[in-house]
């Protein structure tokens, strides 16, 4: 199995190599940066190399500003472009990214068109729509990673709230990778005991006191405030997406919160990209979720379709009048 990542040279390109070296289910890692980054990746594939030694095993690692190199791989990760920062707009970034993700989606329909595609770079709702639209690659073989880490940061909260297993939580975040991200609590278990039903048990009853809104505002900031404290996020992201490279490679059919391009599926929303609960396998995105989310949550979902439509039609204007 090939795996390409296409931005390797930035923390999460990194540290996203490292996590699918070890796991064992890549033959082949390609490591592609920009020609002023290749120092740095070749680094990266030789301390890999010493790790994978002292876990006895090995596999095949190249480091390339040749995009040319991506040819017949199985995966591409693509993680390119300038990471957020705390006082960056993200309109910006928007900008300076899509530019980098419109020539890369372009470069991989061209060396490597039926590679399934995982979108990273961020804001990575617009990304998907912009590396969907400018690859012309089917919609099941090209997604963004959307809400699937605020999803795992959902279930890490609960768990410690209500003190049970991190697997014992069956939540889900929906909608927009930001601000505009949506708790599904109406469809959330823990233990397969719906929770309106578990926080009645009277053994637990000092741990009633759930707050949804106060617990999803510490998942929208989650990101910003390791960026604050350490420069970048990396081992959430990169465990992230390993986690769906390998529902690909392994067939796993697994189901991620993942962004895709939506055609009526959900609300009857349809031309944007956003996080939904998708099957995931080895012909990619195979199945979107339906889901019958609450009256709250259907308003939460339409304001995130609504900010992300603005902010894609943004960035697609701009792009069409910055061609080249």
């Amino acid at each position: 199995m090939k795996v390409s990542i296409i931005g390797a040279s930035g923390s999460v390109g990194s540290t996203t190599a490292f996590s699918l070296a070890e796991k064992g289910f890549v033959d082949e890692l390609v490591l592609i940066s920009r020609e002023s980054s290749l120092n740095k990746i070749k680094g990266e594939s030789l301390d890999i190399f010493d790790a994978l030694a002292a876990m006895g095993s090995d596999i095949s690692i190249e480091t390339s500003s040749n995009i040319e190199h991506i040819q017949e791989s199985d995966v591409i990760i693509l993680t390119a472009g300038n990471a957020r920062k705390k006082n960056i707009p993200r309109m910006e970034l928007a900008k300076i990214n899509s530019k980098i993700v419109s020539n890369y989606s372009q470069d991989i329909y061209r060396h490597s068109p039926d590679s399934i595609v995982l979108v990273v770079t961020n804001p990575v709702d617009v990304m998907t729509y912009v590396a969907f639209k400018k690859s012309g690659i089917s919609k099941s073989r090209i997604f963004g990673l959307g809400n699937h880490l605020d999803s795992l940061r959902m279930k890490t909260y609960m768990a410690k709230h209500f003190k049970v297993h991190v697997n014992e939580i069956h939540t889900r975040v929906i909608g927009q990778h930001g601000i505009h991200m949506v708790p599904l609590m109406s469809l959330t278990a823990i233990g397969g005991i719906p929770i309106k039903d578990f926080i009645k048990y009277e053994y637990i009853r000092d741990l009633s006191d759930f707050n949804v809104e106060e617990t999803i505002k510490k998942v929208i900031s989650a990101g910003s405030n390791i960026i604050g404290s350490k420069g970048s996020t990396e081992y959430g992201p990169a465990l992230s997406i390993s986690n769906v490279v390998q529902a690909v490679i392994k067939d796993e059919k697994k189901i991620f919160t993942v962004s895709t391009y939506l055609e009526d599926e959900i609300e009857g929303i349809n031309d944007i990209c956003l996080g939904i609960p998708s099957i995931i396998g080895k012909n990619g995105l195979e199945n979107i979720i339906p889901i019958r989310m609450d009256e709250e949550e259907i308003k939460r979902f339409i304001k995130a379709y609504q900010f992300v439509k603005e902010n894609t039609t943004k960035i697609m204007d701009y792009l069409h009048s910055n061609k080249k």
